[in-house]
Formats: structure tokens, sequence, C-alpha cells
């Protein structure tokens, strides 16, 4: 298949999901909407001016939660100025955030967010740190998280170590779109995808070089091939 080109829209009945984009090393960004609820997934830099350009102030301020796969800067880097605007829009339902075990950096922002505004913020932000491969439900949408693969190298650029990561399996009225976020080949992601309405998939990285942090071009699409439809994402910018 033909890669696509940001962004990327898919629905059926009344669930959709907006990729606005997905960028090694920029930026990712995802809006998912289950009837009038909407979420976002993996808030990279930009997705609060994606945001006010797709919905708008008051669908921005009625977002309940937000799911991150990891922690590295391109799926995080617009936590901090998302829930600053939520702040100053005087957002006042609560907002959870769901992040793998582990994951620091979510931990981090919260904390130094907090220290900064807690005295005038005026919604309440619950962290939702994911121990365990338990279905929970958020809006009427189940959502099941599972352990994918992915990798960092240390400051020598030569070893690698394993971050804590997720993928997550959304089901909205007995529809559902699985997102690997960003992984190596694993079996948790093949099982999940397979049979899924959309998958989407990274494909980090080309067929000839090898890499145990992403997935070929190759890989991901024998993994979308199982679904009903599949996207590709995460491809580097040549």
């Amino acid at each position: 298949m033909a890669l696509q080109k940001y962004p990327l829209k898919w629905h059926k009945d009344n669930f959709s999901i907006k990729i606005f984009c997905s960028i090694p090393n920029i930026a990712t960004g995802i809006l998912l909407k289950a009837g009038e609820n909407y979420f976002v997934v993996d808030p990279g830099d930009g997705i609060l001016r994606d945001l006010n350009n797709e919905i708008g102030t008051n669908q921005i301020l009625s977002i309940s939660d937000l799911f991150i796969t990891h922690g590295h800067h391109d799926h995080v880097g617009g936590v901090w100025s998302l829930l600053t605007y939520m702040r100053v829009m005087n957002k006042q339902t609560p907002l959870a955030i769901h992040y793998p075990k582990g994951c620091i950096e979510i931990e981090s922002i919260y904390n130094a967010f907090k220290k900064v505004y807690s005295r005038s913020l005026p919604y309440s932000i619950k962290l939702k740190e994911i121990k365990s491969q338990k279905i929970f439900k958020t809006k009427n949408v189940s959502v099941k998280p599972f352990p994918v693969i992915h990798k960092e190298f240390l400051s020598d650029k030569k070893i690698t170590r394993q971050v804590p990561a997720l993928g997550y399996k959304f089901t909205y009225d007995k529809v559902n779109i699985c997102y690997g976020g960003d992984t190596a080949f694993c079996e948790e992601l093949v099982k999940h995808a397979k049979n899924s309405d959309l998958a989407v998939l990274e494909a980090g990285h080309d067929d000839n070089i090898e890499d145990d942090m992403h997935m070929s071009m190759t890989e991901a699409k024998a993994i979308g091939n199982s679904a009903k439809k599949y996207f590709l994402v995460h491809v580097p910018v040549d």
C-alpha cells in the first residue's frame, strides 16, 4: 500500500480517529472520538494547535482522558501546553492521564505542573499508572493496554535500554482500533491487531537495516494485513 499523507482519518459508525501526524523524533498527535466523547493519544508537540483547528475550545475542555504509549519527547511534547491551556480556559471536569508504569517523563511533567499551578488549577488531574493488562472503561470505551517492545540509546549512542511502553486497543460499540505506539515486532501487537477494524502501526526502520527499536515496513504490513484496515505511521522522513 502507498504511504498515507497526514492527517489520516478513519471512522466506523460513531467511532473515529484522526492522526494529525506521527513523525519520528518530531511529533505524534492523535484524536479519538467515541460518540460525543473525545480522547487524545500521544499528545506530541503541536497537539494544541491541531486540536484547536479540529474541534475548538469547548470540545478541548471536554477531553476526559489522555493515553500515553511511552515517554519519548515526540509522544509527550505537547502535554504541558495542553494542561496549561485547559487551566487558562477554565476546564471544570477532571482529566485522567493513562501511562505505562515507570514512565518518569509523565510523572515529572505532572509534578512540575502541579508545583507551578496547584493554587490556580480549576480542574483535577488524575494520574492513572497502568500496571497490568487489565481492561478498563472510560466514557463507555473499553481500553485494553498491552506491553510492546521499545528501546532508546544511552548517551554513548551504542547501548540501548528498553523503556516502559504500551499499545492500546480501544473498543466502542463493538468497533475497535488497535494502536501499537512505537515498538519492535512483538507477539502482543500481533495478537491485538488481528481482526481489528483498524490497526495503526509504526514502520520506523528500513527493511535493510537491523533495528530492535521499531518495525520495518515489511513487518508492519504483515501485521496490518491481519486487520480489516490499517495505517502505517511513524515512517522516517527522507
